[in-house]
């Protein structure tokens, strides 16, 4: 499941360093920033010589009123203070309720089990990763656990969610992901599809943190010719 986002590419890198990857799945539910990752996740699965899916699913998008698809709702701003360890944890709360998209793993990771079983293949990959596990439940060990329960029913191999991140937070993922040389050039962040990250919205702010916090330019700012703030 290759959204191009920074914790995909990395889950990606790490995966692909370790085993065979035969297919990058990237969603378009009419998100903002649908043509901002298919456009990178080529791009990305280019880099390591994988197949490349797009798959739509416009009905999701008309079953939420989140502000990753619904224009008329803004995306809250964030910064450095609000996702701070000793921040009031209501904040990124309420953010993750704002953008928050019914069942949207549950439903990726079931599609994505379906192309697994059909290639014989024995794993899912995703990005998820105890940073977001603390605001987002369908990021934690518990829901990979309870989706590799339900997959173990609904799949003749008994395919499985593989997660490399889930015990590493976003400056650890940066950090592992330099280490492995992963095309972070072309990992996309942010809530929005300009040309350039918002550098506001939390998936943004999140990345700036990691960046910083290893004193490392953003490898996608450098190549758009952005300074970060």
């Amino acid at each position: 499941m290759l959204s191009s986002g920074l914790d995909s590419v990395a889950a990606l890198s790490i995966a692909q360093d370790q085993m065979d990857v035969d297919l990058a799945l990237v969603f378009d539910y009419g998100q903002r920033s649908a043509e901002r990752e298919i456009e990178y996740s080529k791009k990305v699965s280019a880099h390591f010589g994988i197949d490349h899916r797009v798959i739509e699913l416009d009905w999701l998008s008309s079953v939420t009123k989140t502000s990753l698809v619904n224009t008329d709702n803004d995306v809250p701003e964030m910064s450095m203070e609000k996702i701070a360890d000793d921040a009031d944890p209501s904040i990124c709360i309420d953010s993750a309720k704002n953008v928050w998209v019914p069942n949207r793993n549950g439903v990726f990771i079931n599609i994505a089990a379906s192309f697994a079983e059909s290639m014989g293949m024995s794993y899912v990959i995703v990005g998820f990763n105890k940073e977001e596990g603390a605001t987002f439940p369908d990021n934690t060990t518990e829901f990979i656990t309870a989706i590799d329960e339900s997959l173990s029913y609904s799949t003749m191999n008994g395919v499985k969610v593989l997660s490399p991140l889930i015990d590493m937070d976003k400056k650890e993922i940066v950090s592992k992901s330099i280490e492995l040389n992963a095309p972070l050039a072309f990992s996309w962040s942010c809530y929005y599809g300009d040309d350039v990250p918002c550098g506001v919205c939390e998936s943004c702010m999140r990345r700036k943190r990691a960046f910083a916090e290893i004193n490392v330019a953003d490898p996608l700012l450098v190549r758009l010719d952005v300074q970060s703030e």
